[in-house]
């Protein structure tokens, strides 16, 4: 079964802990709309078939869970590996206090999710390290896309920073500082936020492209429809007061780099679910802003993104090329599988009928 391929995978590549080993799993209540039903039964009782001791423990939701609860740390130091199926653990991908017990949080939120090739494709490790090395020593990174984001920055701020958990599957590469990034991003449907808190609205949507300008990693203006303009400003007003956080900050961004990443339903649909599931696909480009500490509050979604780094486009259109990338056709030679999905890479990624992203009501967005 695709089932039983993935959580092998998840246990060699992610969880890394063998027969007799202690597995904490902690559980957000499908209930709550964001994890499917029956994932986390299924996992344990693969995992506990390869010989593992597994512990399944609930954890609620929480729109703002820090700091982490201590008898939870505890619980986690107590085991050989700790997962999560829940929010939780993405929203504490940053947190230090994890450091040390490097749980993994699983991005499959489904059972579909989980048993497609999103959960069992194997080599994104080598293949994120390469892609690492490139961006840190890029001398100029330059980011288009078809509706008119075009941003450049000379270089590398600094080494890009990477997360306190382990991602299962590992969808992404680190996400880099953005400080030296000018230009503009064009955004299509919605604002939403970056899974690091849930606030209300978590989302609102656009009627028209709105051109966020960027100089020095801080946005300076918005561009477009003076409806999008206005609930923009006051989005961005907001949601900084609520946390005391800078608004115009830009912190970082990233790409995805998993061809088997696919998601099928509209992303207004569910803005919270697309918004922590789809960002795997190389066809989209997220950057955090909203907050100068990682990962902000708003982030910002580019589709088909080509990036070009010292005149070489990694991506292209949204689809990864690793043979451009430094040791890539070395670490696909590996993975064959792999090399095959970046060939013929997953298309859906919860686009709009009009072929781009859309907020779910948009009948109700009226100057």
């Amino acid at each position: 079964m695709e089932l039983d391929r993935a959580v092998r995978t998840m246990l060699d590549e992610a969880i890394r802990v063998g027969p007799g080993g202690r597995v904490l799993i902690l559980a957000e209540d499908a209930g709550e709309g964001f994890y499917g039903p029956g994932l986390a039964a299924e996992i344990a009782a693969r995992m506990r078939r390869a010989g593992l001791a597994v512990m399944e423990r609930p954890v609620p939701f929480h729109p703002s869970p820090r700091p982490v609860w201590p008898d939870l740390v505890a619980a986690m130091r107590s085991h050989d590996a700790t997962l999560f199926l829940a929010r939780l653990g993405d929203q504490l991908r940053f947190d230090e206090s994890l450091a040390e017990v490097a749980p993994v949080v699983c991005y499959a939120i489904d059972l579909e999710m989980m048993g497609s090739a999103f959960g069992h494709l194997r080599g994104l490790r080598a293949l994120k390290t390469c892609i690492d090395r490139a961006l840190w020593a890029a001398r100029e990174v330059r980011i288009t896309c078809p509706l008119g984001t075009d941003l450049w920055a000379p270089g590398a701020a600094s080494q890009p920073e990477d997360t306190t958990v382990r991602r299962f599957p590992l969808a992404i590469h680190s996400p880099v500082p953005a400080s030296l990034l000018h230009g503009v991003v064009a955004q299509a449907g919605f604002l939403v936020g970056t899974g690091a808190t849930y606030y209300e609205p978590y989302g609102i949507g656009l009627q028209d492209i709105l051109r966020v300008r960027i100089e020095a990693g801080r946005i300076t203006a918005f561009d477009g429809r003076a409806r999008d303009v206005a609930a923009a400003e006051a989005h961005y007003r907001d949601v900084a007061a609520r946390a005391g956080l800078d608004p115009w900050s830009v912190h970082s961004w990233h790409a995805g780099i998993h061809p088997g990443c696919s998601f099928r339903a509209p992303a207004g649909d569910n803005l919270a679910r697309w918004s922590g599931a789809a960002f795997g696909n190389p066809r989209l480009l997220h950057f955090h802003t909203c907050g100068d500490t990682p990962p902000g509050e708003i982030c910002l979604n580019v589709v088909d993104p080509t990036i070009t780094v010292d005149g070489v486009a990694l991506w292209e259109d949204g689809q990864l090329r690793p043979e451009r990338v430094a040791g890539g056709a070395a670490a696909l030679s590996q993975s064959p599988n792999l090399a095959a999905a970046l060939r013929a890479p997953a298309r859906e990624i919860g686009l709009g009928p009009s072929g781009r992203l859309a907020f779910a009501d948009a009948t109700a967005l009226v100057d």
